[in-house]
C-alpha cells in the first residue's frame, strides 16, 4: 500500500510539473478562468461597451449574430479580446456573444476512435514484427484541449504511434503474442497520463493484429509440426507398451487354463462367421497334426 501511494504521489508531482510549464494552464489557472471575478482591464471593458452599444443600435439584425447554438455533444470556448471568457466552456444549448469582440471554438465531446497504422517494431529478442491497434478517447476538459495544444487529435494520434513502439520494444515475441491485454492496458495508462495536460481522456486501447515475417511464420509452423509429430510418436509408443502388457497378462491367464484357449478359438470363429465371410480358418492343435504325420 505504501509503495502504491508513493507511485501515485510521484505521478501527481510530475503532472503538476508538466502543467506548470511555460504557456500551459494549470488546474489553478482553469479555476481562475471559471472565476467570475476575472478582469480584462479598463480598455477591454471600453471596447466591450462599444461593441454592446453597436449591437443595440443595429437591433434586430445584430441579434442573429449574437445568439449561437451548440449541440448536446459539443461545448463552446468563448474568447473575448483574446482571453478565454469567464465561466469556462458553454453549452449545450443557446449562448450569447458580442459580434465584434467575441469569438468561439466548438469542441466535440464524443468518444473518437482512430486506427494506429502498422508499426515495424524490433522486439526485445531481436524479432521484427508489424503491429497495429485502435484507440478510443474523448475530450474531458474542453478548455485545456483548446488552450494547451494546437491540435489535440493529431497530437494524440502521433503519441499513440510512438507509445506503441516504445511499449512493444520492451517485450519478447512470446509476450506480444500472449499478453495483448497487458500491453493494451500499459499503453492506455501511458497515453492517459501523457494527454491529461491536453484535457484528453484515453478510454481504451486495443491491439488489432500482429504480423510476423514470412520466414518466421514458416519456421514456427515447422517447429509446431515437429512438436506434434514427436508427441504422436510418444503416444503411439505408450499405446504399444500398454498393449504388450495387456497381452502378457492375457497369456498368463490362458496358460493357467487350457480350456480358455479353446474358448478363445470358438469366439474368434464366431466373430469371423458374423462378418459373412466365405472362408473360415479353423485352427488345429499341433499335437493332432503330428499324429497325422506319423501315420
Amino acid at each position: 500500500m505504501d509503495s502504491d501511494n508513493e507511485v501515485i504521489s510521484v505521478k501527481e508531482s510530475k503532472r503538476r510539473e508538466r502543467q506548470s510549464g511555460p504557456g500551459r494552464y494549470s488546474s489553478h489557472d482553469v479555476e481562475a478562468l471559471e472565476n467570475p471575478e476575472t478582469d480584462i482591464g479598463l480598455c477591454g471593458w471600453l471596447l466591450v461597451g462599444l461593441s454592446l452599444l453597436l449591437m443595440l443600435v443595429t437591433l434586430p439584425l445584430s441579434i442573429w449574430m449574437c445568439i449561437k447554438i451548440v449541440k448536446e455533444y459539443e461545448r463552446a470556448i468563448i474568447f473575448r479580446l483574446g482571453r478565454i471568457l469567464r465561466g469556462g466552456a458553454k453549452g449545450p444549448g443557446l449562448f450569447f456573444i458580442l459580434p465584434c469582440t467575441d469569438s468561439f471554438i466548438n469542441v466535440d465531446m464524443r468518444t473518437i476512435t482512430f486506427d494506429i497504422p502498422p508499426q515495424e517494431v524490433l522486439t526485445k529478442d531481436s524479432v521484427t514484427v508489424s503491429v497495429d491497434g485502435v484507440v478510443y478517447y474523448r475530450v474531458q476538459n474542453a478548455t485545456l484541449a483548446v488552450a494547451n495544444i494546437t491540435n489535440a487529435d493529431a497530437a494524440t494520434r502521433l503519441l499513440a504511434q510512438t507509445t506503441l513502439r516504445n511499449v512493444l520494444g520492451t517485450k519478447n515475441l512470446a509476450e506480444i503474442l500472449s499478453d495483448r491485454e497487458e500491453i493494451a492496458h500499459s499503453m492506455q495508462s501511458t497515453l492517459d497520463d501523457a494527454t491529461d495536460d491536453w484535457g484528453i481522456k484515453v478510454e481504451r486501447v486495443e491491439i488489432k493484429d500482429v504480423k510476423l515475417p514470412l520466414q518466421l511464420q514458416r519456421a514456427m509452423a515447422a517447429e509446431a509440426e515437429a512438436t506434434r509429430e514427436a508427441r504422436a510418436k510418444v503416444i503411439a509408443a505408450e499405446g504399444e507398451m500398454n498393449a504388450s502388457r495387456a497381452l502378457k497378462e492375457a497369456s498368463l491367464v490362458i496358460a493357467e487354463s487350457p480350456s480358455a484357449l479353446q474358448l478363445r478359438y470358438l469366439q474368434t470363429l464366431n466373430t469371423i462367421a458374423a462378418e459373412k465371410n466365405s472362408t473360415i480358418i479353423f485352427p488345429l492343435p499341433l499335437e493332432m497334426m503330428q499324429g497325422l504325420l506319423k501315420r
